[in-house]
C-alpha cells in the first residue's frame, strides 16, 4: 500500500521518522501472521481461546481435554470428584478460567466486588542473607506468616487471608497540542487480615492475569535470541539496558532464563502453571508437592487434601502435562488492516519513537521447539522477553530474583487490540491502572521515557494512527 494514498497530514509525520528508523510503505510479507502457521483467523470473543492452526485432529483432543481442566472447577477434598478435588485450603480462585476469561486479560476489583479474582497480590520482604535458599528458589523472601500471595479465600473451617481494595489517585499529563490524559495511580489497601499483622516491611505487588495466547510460541524463542538483545550496560548507547531474570527451574534445580510472569519470573509454561496450580487453588503438584500454607496457618495444614492413596497428587502428572499442552497451544489471532494507510503511519510511528527497542517485533522458533507445531514459526510478538527499567512511577518496591522494583518483563503486544472484545475492558499494565493503550503508553518511564517523551509530541492525527496500529496486532 503506497503512501501516496495517506491524507496530506499522514504523509508528512509518516516521511518524518528520524533517519535510523525503518519507513513502512506496505505490510511486510506474512506480517498478518502473527503466529506463523499456527495464527488463527479470529477477531470475535473466542480468538483466544482457539487450537494453534496446524493442529492435527488427533492433538486437539489433547488441546479439549486440557481446556477441561483449565476451565472446570476444582472442588474441595474429599469428593466423589477424585480427578479435580483438593481445592485450598487457602486459594484466590477455583478455575484457571475465573482469571483468563476466555483465556484473556485480568482486571483489578471493582469497589463491590467481594474478591478480587483475576488480580494477585504478591508479598515479600526486603531480601536478608540468611535467606539464601528462599531467594534462591523463590526469588524472594515470603511474607513470615502469609508467604508470596495474598489468598482472599479459603474453604470452610479456614480462615482467608485477607481481603484486596484498590484506591486510585489522579493526575494529568499533557501532549505538547495541549490534549490532557488524565492517568490513576493505584493504592492497594489489605483488610481483613486472618492470621494478625503483616512484617512491617511487607512489599506488596499487584498483578492481573496476562492473556494466555502465544505462550508456547514464546517458550520455543531460542535462548541465545533472547540474550543477543539483552544489553545491561548500553553499549549502544540507545538508553535500553534490556537483561534476562535469571530463576530458578524446580525440575532441573538450577537458574535459567526467566521467559513469563509480569517480572519474567518463571522459566517455562509448565513451571508457570504448577506455580499457578499451587498458589491460585492450592493443588500439589508433583513439581510442588506440599500445600500452599505458612508453617503459622496450622488449621491450613490440618485441612484434608486431595492427594491420592498411592502418592499421587492433586493435579496428576496426566492433567498438568494436558493443561500446559493447551496453554503452549493457544494461538494467536491475526493480524487485521495490516496494509491500511493509517497503521502503516501508525507503525512508522511506533519506530520513529524507539518502541521496537523493547518490544521487538520478530523472531523465529527453535527447530526442536517442545510440540512440533511451534518449531520454525516466524512469529511477531512484539516483546524481548527481557527485564527493563520502567522508572519509579511503575515501581513496586519488589525484587524478584534479578528483577528489581522497577524493572518488569516487556509484556508481548500481539492479540492487544482484542483485549477489550475478549475480555470485556481495556485495563492494562501489571496492576491494571491503565485504561486504555494510551494510558499504558503514557505510564512508560525509565528506559522507554524518551519514547514516551516522543509520544507525547504527537498531535491528534498522529495518536490516532498510533492507536490504529497498536489496535491492529
Amino acid at each position: 500500500m503506497s503512501l501516496l494514498r495517506l491524507s496530506p497530514l499522514l504523509l508528512a509525520f509518516a516521511l518524518a521518522a528520524c533517519d535510523d528508523a525503518p519507513r513502512f510503505t506496505q505490510a511486510e510479507p506474512g506480517e498478518a501472521l502473527s503466529g506463523g502457521k499456527a495464527t488463527v483467523q479470529r477477531s470475535d470473543r473466542n480468538a483466544y481461546s482457539l487450537p494453534s492452526a496446524n493442529l492435527t485432529p488427533e492433538r486437539r483432543l489433547d488441546f479439549a481435554v486440557g481446556n477441561s481442566f483449565f476451565r472446570n472447577p476444582w472442588v474441595i477434598a474429599p469428593s466423589t470428584t477424585t480427578a479435580r478435588d483438593g481445592l485450598g485450603p487457602l486459594f484466590n480462585t477455583n478455575a484457571c478460567q475465573n482469571c483468563h476469561v476466555r483465556d484473556g486479560r485480568g482486571h483489578p476489583p471493582e469497589p463491590d466486588d467481594s474478591n478480587a479474582v483475576s488480580m494477585l497480590v504478591r508479598l515479600s520482604i526486603p531480601d536478608q542473607p540468611y535467606y539464601a535458599r528462599e531467594i534462591e528458589r523463590l526469588g524472594v523472601v515470603p511474607e513470615p506468616v502469609y508467604g508470596t500471595q495474598l489468598q482472599d479465600m479459603a474453604i470452610p473451617g479456614v480462615a482467608p487471608e485477607g481481603k484486596v481494595r484498590v484506591s486510585y489517585d489522579k493526575h494529568s499529563v499533557t501532549f505538547k497540542d495541549g490534549h490532557q490524559v488524565e492517568l490513576r495511580r493505584p493504592t492497594l489497601q489489605i483488610t481483613q487480615l486472618g492470621y494478625g499483622p503483616l512484617h512491617p516491611d511487607t512489599r506488596f505487588s499487584a498483578r492481573v492475569a496476562p492473556p494466555m495466547i502465544g505462550l508456547g510460541l514464546l517458550e520455543a524463542i531460542p535462548e541465545a535470541d533472547l540474550l543477543a538483545n539483552e544489553d545491561p550496560d548500553d553499549l549502544n548507547r540507545d538508553g535500553i539496558r534490556g537483561r534476562a531474570n535469571r530463576v530458578w527451574d524446580d525440575a532441573q534445580g538450577k537458574a535459567v532464563i526467566g521467559r513469563f510472569g509480569w517480572k519474567a519470573g518463571q522459566p517455562n509454561v509448565n513451571q508457570q502453571n504448577a506455580h499457578a496450580f499451587a498458589g491460585d487453588m492450592g493443588l500439589t503438584t508433583t513439581l510442588l508437592p506440599k500445600d500452599d500454607c505458612t508453617a503459622t496457618q496450622v488449621d491450613c495444614l490440618a485441612a484434608p487434601n486431595g492427594d491420592g492413596q498411592s502418592g499421587e497428587k492433586e493435579v496428576s502428572d496426566n492433567i498438568l502435562r494436558l493443561v500446559t499442552f493447551y496453554t503452549r497451544n493457544l494461538a494467536v489471532p491475526a493480524r487485521r488492516n495490516v496494509d491500511t494507510p493509517e497503521v502503516l503511519a501508525g507503525k512508522n510511528l511506533f519506530y520513529q519513537a524507539g518502541c521496537q527497542g523493547c518490544h521487538t517485533p520478530q523472531f523465529t522458533t527453535a527447530a526442536d521447539a517442545s510440540e512440533p507445531e511451534l518449531a520454525g514459526q516466524v512469529i511477531r510478538p512484539y516483546s524481548d522477553l527481557l527485564l527493563h527499567d520502567m522508572g519509579p512511577g511503575l515501581s513496586d518496591e519488589r525484587t524478584e530474583f534479578a528483577a528489581n522494583g522497577q524493572d518488569w518483563r516487556t509484556p508481548p503486544l500481539w492479540g492487544i487490540g482484542l483485549s477489550e472484545t475478549v475480555s470485556g475492558h481495556s485495563q492494562f499494565l501489571h496492576d491494571g491502572r491503565a485504561r486504555n493503550l494510551l494510558e499504558a503508553v503514557l505510564w512508560h518511564g525509565g528506559e522507554a521515557q524518551a519514547a514516551r517523551d516522543h509520544v507525547l509530541t504527537f498531535n491528534a492525527e498522529q495518536r490516532a494512527a498510533l492507536l490504529a496500529f497498536l489496535n491492529s496486532l
